[in-house]
């Protein structure tokens, strides 16, 4: 028996002494698992009263960095419905191919992920996939609630297209389209216009060379550039430290890969909705 195999087993056996199971039993519901903050606010809106959903990334936790507890794997084990992205986060990746649940939403293979870049719920339209296959899963799993998962797919996705419109709109006119971020996380916001230079690459907790960050100073002067963008998880030292360099300020654009202590009372929308004003104020649009 491998290693991870083990762990599954041992994570089930020691759970159900416990009787801490996250998984299905009765007069619970449906359980579902997902792996990081953006899954678990789709499936907790198409969810709604009817489904219990459990994050597996706490608020102000690292997603890139998660290690799963042997409750959080018995949880993956006995959930009804998995939902995460294979390839984000290795040791969801290694629970999922160790216990097999039974329903796994791979949120990689529905969104359409664009190189490896793994961030796509920052495409409104790319969430929406997401949320039809959660819609599709729960149904499966819960047939006399699906007329219910049906309704809250549309009212979600309803509002992802009029987020989508607001982005569309609001990036339409700008005096620059270049922003100095944090980490390559946001990619797919390119789709409005936009570029992005990164500090680090897709993992935040990479170190920037001199030569690299040289080289962002010089774009900064180049496109006269007002703003280097932080983030709320990870340290802003070296974007504070780029920004008084060059002369120009900071401010907080959010990945959205999770939740953070001053994050806890938004949601994805309302973060969306506060990362568009962020963006066309530091690319002063019209």
């Amino acid at each position: 028996m491998t290693p991870s195999r083990l762990l599954a087993v041992a994570a089930v056996a020691a759970t159900a002494l416990t009787g801490c199971s996250g998984g299905s039993s009765a007069g619970q519901g449906v359980q579902v698992v997902a792996s990081t903050y953006p899954l678990a606010y789709v499936a907790e809106r198409i969810a709604g009263s009817h489904a219990q959903v459990s994050d597996l990334t706490r608020p102000g936790q690292e997603p890139h960095d998660l290690e799963l507890t042997v409750q959080q794997t018995a949880q993956v084990a006995d959930a009804d419905v998995v939902v995460y992205e294979k390839g984000f986060q290795p040791a969801v990746d290694d629970a999922v191919e160790s216990t097999g649940p039974e329903t796994v939403v791979d949120a990689a293979a529905t969104a359409g992920l664009e190189g490896d870049n793994p961030h796509f719920w920052l495409d409104p339209r790319k969430l929406s996939r997401v949320a039809g296959a959660v819609e599709q899963a729960l149904a499966k799993r819960d047939p006399d609630h699906a007329d219910a998962y049906a309704a809250n797919l549309a009212r979600l996705r309803a509002q992802l297209t009029s987020l989508d419109r607001a982005y569309a709109r609001g990036l339409a006119r700008c005096r620059t389209t270049t922003m100095v971020v944090s980490h390559d996380a946001y990619a797919y916001l390119g789709r409005y216009g936009l570029t992005f230079a990164s500090i680090s690459g897709l993992s935040p907790d990479a170190e920037p060379s001199p030569d690299h960050l040289a080289e962002l100073r010089k774009l900064i002067e180049e496109r006269h550039l007002t703003t280097v963008f932080t983030e709320p998880l990870g340290s802003p030292a070296t974007a504070d430290t780029l920004a008084h360099d060059a002369g120009i300020g900071t401010a907080v654009l959010d990945p959205i890969d999770g939740l953070s202590d001053s994050s806890a009372d938004q949601d994805y929308l309302s973060l969306m909705r506060r990362n568009l004003a962020a963006l066309r104020k530091a690319g002063d649009c019209r």
